[in-house]
């Protein structure tokens, strides 16, 4: 929380959560794997508001790279 404070960001009110992605992967230590990423994905979605979507105006992609494949096409990446 220091750290994050040290960096301007509100350290004392962001959730923190602790858990072992790999114990998830192998079906070990649930309270530290499968329960900790549910409860991460739980906090995630408390705690970072969803996004307005104009959805009554039109789609815009940003555009990174073409690519000209023979016998496929243009192909946009973003």
């Amino acid at each position: 929380r220091e750290l994050l404070s040290s960096y301007q960001f509100p350290g004392d009110d962001i959730p923190i959560t602790k858990g072992s992605a790999l114990c998830a992967l192998e079906d070990r230590s649930p309270e530290i794997g499968r329960d900790a990423v549910l409860a991460l994905m739980k906090t995630v979605d408390e705690y970072i508001p969803q996004p307005e979507r104009p959805v009554d105006r039109p789609f815009l992609m940003p555009i990174e790279d073409v690519f000209s494949i023979s016998g496929r096409g243009t192909v946009v990446t973003g």
